[in-house]
């Protein structure tokens, strides 16, 4: 029965092991016995968290009376079943154990550590037992407060009247999962949306770089002077313990007159009160004056011309 047990839990292990995020902590004992605690690096505060013990003998004798003891430095963080034991592990063996923690919700951030008394009997010609073997071993968790939700924006360092430019919008989750999140970019009256200002998404995972790309408008009005105009970017959502959250950024843009000549983001060239497309063709040329176009025009047939010249050479 006991075989069947631990060929059970040798099955089930890899998938234990998997599922912890984080960090690894490796020693090997007296006889061979290869010891590791898997654990998250970090963790929020009000939260659950495991870690996963695991012993392998890999040595020609068995072992017995060994043990896992863990305690905390203080009451940040809270052990509910503190102690793994195994009564005896014979050789080529293996087994492992979770231990739940839980973080005070007025833990102090910052690096706490747990303590772990790892012990064993090492049984000579897998009968006489030796002296108790054993080692203290640190093992540091770092709390947060709260989870980091990063929002970046990639603007431009200044807008002008009566045009169109990019507004991107970053979102990353460091520490959590987030689920039914809502980002809003909320404009001043000024300037409008090309398209949606309102994004929905039902799961962001945690480490998950989410990516938002909007095009903004600028009304068609005459500035003689310039100003910063305040953009608002505001995403709810609700937490990996079932919370409704919300978070915002602002990001102010630099509305100034225009310029005799100014150069978008995609290519293309605004010439007073015109603006040249990014690929000049005659099907793309838009609010070009005659003049202008006449020019381009000479330009193109000198450029023929020259080719032809080359050619017959």
């Amino acid at each position: 029965m006991k075989k069947i047990l631990l060929m059970l839990t040798l099955m089930a292990l890899p998938a234990i092991i998997q599922a912890t995020e984080g960090a690894t902590i490796k020693h090997t004992m007296d006889g061979a016995m290869d010891i590791s605690m898997s654990y998250p690096d970090t963790v929020m505060s009000g939260r659950d968290f495991e870690l996963t013990v695991f012993v392998q003998n890999n040595g020609w004798e068995d072992k017995q009376d060994i043990k896992f003891v863990i305690t905390s430095q203080d009451e940040s963080i809270l052990i509910k079943n503190n102690t793994v034991s195994i009564e005896r592990l014979s050789k080529g063996s293996s087994y492992g154990s979770t231990i739940k923690f839980t973080v005070a919700s007025d833990a102090k951030p910052g690096t706490h550590y747990l303590n772990m008394l790892y012990s064993q009997v090492l049984l000579s010609n897998n009968e006489t037992p030796t002296p108790l073997n054993s080692k203290n071993i640190a093992i540091p968790i770092e709390i947060r407060n709260e989870p980091k939700i990063q929002i970046n924006t990639i603007v431009p360092s200044a807008i002008f009247p009566n045009a169109e430019f990019p507004f991107d919008v970053n979102i990353l989750s460091s520490d959590i999962d987030l689920r039914d999140v809502t980002v809003k970019i909320i404009a001043p009256d000024d300037v409008t949306f090309r398209g949606q200002s309102t994004h929905t998404f039902s799961f962001i995972s945690r480490g998950e770089s989410l990516q938002i790309h909007s095009q903004i408008i600028t009304e068609d009005v005459e500035i003689t002077s310039e100003h910063k105009v305040p953009f608002e970017v505001v995403i709810s959502y609700t937490d990996d313990v079932g919370k409704e959250k919300t978070t915002s950024k602002t990001v102010s843009l630099l509305l100034r007159p225009r310029t005799l000549m100014e150069f978008t983001t995609d290519g293309g060239v605004w010439i007073g009160g015109f603006f040249l497309a990014p690929y000049v063709s005659i099907g793309t040329l838009v609010g070009i004056p005659a003049g202008t176009l006449f020019s381009i025009l000479v330009h193109r047939l000198q450029k023929k011309k020259s080719g032809k010249k080359r050619k017959t050479k």
